[in-house]
């Protein structure tokens, strides 16, 4: 039986931990590798590592503290954040990561997740979506409101106009092994995952799907997975301020009939 997982997720900027409401107003969290070290102690069944300034700042991710990170962590690790050739995610498997993440470089020339995907395997392709709400569309895979979900690119300042679900379908048909969904709107609110969209990406593609942005509670996670169909759950500030333990979550999984890694 598949498990499903619990990811806690460092986004790093200038080597430290932050964390925003939107993907604005960042306060600093703290240590990348301290952070990393005690989720795995909790029972964080991956980590996440987003270099969430690589990208604006058109520059390669911080392999050094991807290299620590790795060193002092014995679970799958996923790195992200300027990556925009092969040869930086050979450098980034290298540096010690499990599996790289591609966003902004992507969408601006998709057959970079072909061409990762024919070189290291699927399975160390990460497609991360960044989505939000916007209005019009309609139709299959949309919110009932008739707005639609349109991926952002660049840290979440760049709009693109290309629709999130569709998005995803291609990037798995282009050999994406797993899908990083994240709901520009909830993130950081607390409010919950954007379950429309989970679930619509979910059903559009037969690849994992982490679902990010939102947890504010034990039972989002749980909604997460039972309503919006996720693979993984993805969380930050949550576990960052100790506010919600790894364990508590993994206890309210089990609950519900989940079947999760002890």
């Amino acid at each position: 039986m598949l498990r499903e997982r619990i990811i806690p997720c460092l986004d790093v900027s200038g080597g430290r931990v932050v964390k925003g409401v939107n993907f604005v107003d960042l306060t600093d969290e703290g240590d990348p590798v301290e952070l990393a070290e005690r989720y795995v102690a909790e029972g964080g069944d991956e980590i996440c590592f987003l270099d969430i300034s690589a990208t604006p700042d058109r520059r390669e991710t911080t392999l050094d503290i991807v290299s620590e990170t790795a060193r002092n962590v014995l679970v799958p690790l996923t790195v992200g954040g300027g990556i925009r050739h092969p040869d930086d995610m050979k450098a980034t498997l290298r540096a010690g990561a499990d599996k790289v993440g591609v966003n902004t470089a992507a969408v601006a020339d998709p057959s970079l997740i072909e061409a990762c995907a024919a070189r290291f395997g699927r399975q160390c392709v990460v497609l991360a979506i960044d989505a939000r709400r916007v209005g019009g569309g309609g139709g299959w895979g949309r919110p009932p409101d008739g707005e639609s979900y349109e991926v952002v690119v660049s840290g979440g300042r760049t709009p693109t106009g290309i629709d999130a679900i569709e998005w995803a379908r291609r990037g798995a048909e282009l050999g994406a092994g797993e899908i990083l969904l994240t709901s520009m709107d909830r993130d950081g609110t607390r409010d919950g995952f954007e379950i429309e969209l989970t679930r619509s990406v979910s059903d559009a593609v037969e690849i994992p799907v982490i679902a990010s942005g939102g947890a504010g509670t034990v039972d989002h996670f749980v909604e997460a997975v039972t309503a919006g169909g996720a693979d993984a759950v993805l969380a930050a500030s949550i576990f960052h301020r100790g506010e919600i333990a790894i364990s508590a979550v993994k206890d309210a999984m089990t609950s519900a009939g989940l079947a999760v890694r002890r």
